[in-house]
């Protein structure tokens, strides 16, 4: 048995002048929902200590075997959703784009500025209610919450198949945003529940791959729906029958959801040993199970939060990465047609480019996980090539025997989402206690929504539709990226030097160090406060 001590967070009356000290057994009769106080102050709910200390207990319990089979399961049935989710996410809020190749301005009567302001519009409610909806996301049923959200946002977009003004747009557009905020966060919450800290990376950028992956399957549909359009000439036009496509696919998608998303205490496709055997697992990550912390938000987490240098690092990094994500998503069609490509060229020749992104997402999955310590050096190079191919793009002449040279160029500049998917996994590797997650997480995510925003917003109007300027600025974008990402990596390395220090001056031994690192993170216990959590 564990160690642990709890107080009862509502004595009764003889108690409240010395509050008697519980241990797990003593609070094993407890209702599950009640809360109790842990030994650093940390406030739990019975039903978390009880599913922490089972996992603590039976860790040693369950054979290599039994950790693998579990692992492969989740492997087999969770991660080819999420990829599927994810992928279908992507091309949702990015089919706006290739929507714009086929007439959605001039059948809508936009004019000026109005279309991007849809990319406006999108991200500013995205990040109106990703901290909203993140809370949500701690209180109740992950995967159930996911799933309902992913069902509206596909109503949505397929509304937007008959619209024919503006104004409507602009509202479907700000509601889409507000339902997709949950993905990411959602997922990356999702990944730590279920895989040890090491896997973190590789597991996310699987999911995260599908935004070049599933794009490669929709791009070719949308090929083909266009192409059905042009032979049927005054009939259903091509945008239209493109936003159909992507409204019934998320509507598909979230339908299977459903029945299978969720946290190792909420899928139904486990056992109960397979349950405690997935939770048991994560214990060595320091920062508890799928179910700590979930019932109370924690304001000491929220202040510690803003003072740490982490979220900073965050913030600028998803800032910098989405300026580039931001003008790419919303004029990287237009671009690509301005080196001398048809409507359709451009969305046959994108196909290559989402091939390299996949590949690249296999290289630095695996290597990550074979090699440890080398996330940040992969999010540090992966700047540097849509850096030198940005450049090459603004500062060649705008002349059609360069538009192989600028395609080629502009090929590289894929591996720019790297520094971006990678630093929202490191919020679930490097961040522990659930509320601080939960902060960070939504930080960054409003930097995402931002730095989407000001993308859309240095294409000028009066610089298309080569957008040279614009092309220089993100450029300048993804080297301050990379000077953040080396800065960061020195914070951490010295933080971790500090850490180590001090357990050798404790003078414990390993077993007592794992077993004090589980035990604060059984408790809700931050990265900050908890010296074991590297």
């Amino acid at each position: 048995m564990s160690n642990i001590q709890y107080t009862d967070k509502t004595p009764t009356e003889t108690d409240e002048k010395a509050p008697h000290h519980l241990t797990v057994m003593d609070v094993s009769d407890y209702p599950d929902d009640k809360q109790v106080i842990a030994e650093n102050g940390n406030t739990v709910t019975v039903n978390e200590v009880k599913i922490a200390e089972a996992a603590i207990l039976a860790e040693s319990e369950f054979t290599e075997e039994e950790y693998k089979r579990v692992k492969r399961k989740t492997d087999l049935l969770l991660l080819p959703l999420m990829w599927w989710m994810y992928g279908i996410q992507q091309t949702d809020k990015t089919g706006l784009g290739t929507m714009n190749l086929y007439g959605v301005q001039k059948d809508t009567g936009m004019h000026g500025n109005q279309y991007s302001l849809l990319t406006v519009i999108f991200y500013a409610a995205y990040g109106l209610f990703e901290f909203p909806s993140n809370v949500v996301l701690q209180r109740f049923n992950m995967g159930k919450t996911l799933t309902i959200y992913m069902f509206c946002w596909g109503i949505i977009v397929l509304c937007q198949a008959f619209l024919h003004s503006w104004a409507p747009f602009m509202v479907l557009r700000f509601l889409q945003g507000a339902f997709e905020c949950t993905i990411s966060p959602g997922f990356n919450l999702i990944i730590a529940s279920w895989y040890l800290t090491r896997e973190h990376n590789a597991r996310a950028l699987v999911f995260q791959s599908a935004n070049a992956g599933w794009g490669i399957v929709v791009d070719l549909t949308m090929y083909g729906i266009a192409k059905a359009a042009e032979k049927h000439e005054g009939g259903f036009a091509a945008w239209r029958g493109i936003a159909v496509f992507l409204g019934g696919q998320t509507l598909l998608a979230a339908s299977v959801a459903w029945f299978m998303l969720g946290t190792p205490n909420e899928v139904r496709w486990l056992s109960k040993r397979e349950k405690l055997i997935a939770c048991a697992r994560v214990m060595s990550n320091n920062a508890g199970t799928d179910l700590t912390g979930r019932k109370t938000w924690k304001w000491d987490q929220v202040i510690e939060a803003f003072k740490d240098p982490v979220m900073y690092f965050q913030f600028v990094n998803a800032f910098m990465s989405c300026v580039c994500n931001g003008a790419l998503t919303t004029f990287g069609t237009v671009i690509n047609k301005s080196f001398g490509f048809t409507e359709s060229e451009v969305i046959l020749y994108t196909i290559p480019r989402s091939v390299v992104s996949v590949l690249w997402f296999v290289v630095v999955g695996y290597t990550t996980t074979k090699i440890k310590g080398t996330r940040m050096y992969f999010m540090m190079v992966s700047c540097l090539f849509p850096f030198v191919g940005l450049l090459v793009i603004a500062l060649l002449p705008s002349d059609i025997k360069y538009r192989w040279t600028k395609w080629g160029m502009y090929l590289i500049t894929v591996t720019f989402v790297i520094p971006m998917f990678s630093a929202w996994s490191l919020i679930s590797s490097n961040t522990a206690g659930r509320t601080k997650r939960s902060v960070i997480s939504s930080m960054c995510f409003i930097a995402y929504c931002t730095g989407n925003i000001a993308g859309s917003q240095v294409m000028k109007a009066k610089d298309a539709p080569h957008y040279i300027p614009g092309t220089i600025t993100i450029a300048s974008c993804m080297g301050v990226e990379f000077v953040t990402i080396v800065l960061w990596r020195l914070y951490l390395v010295w933080t971790n030097k500090r850490k180590q220090q001090k357990i050798e001056q404790m003078g414990l031994t390993q077993e007592e160090i794992e077993r004090k690192g589980q035990e604060l993170g059984a408790e809700d216990t931050t990265d900050i406060k908890n010296p074991f959590f590297m």
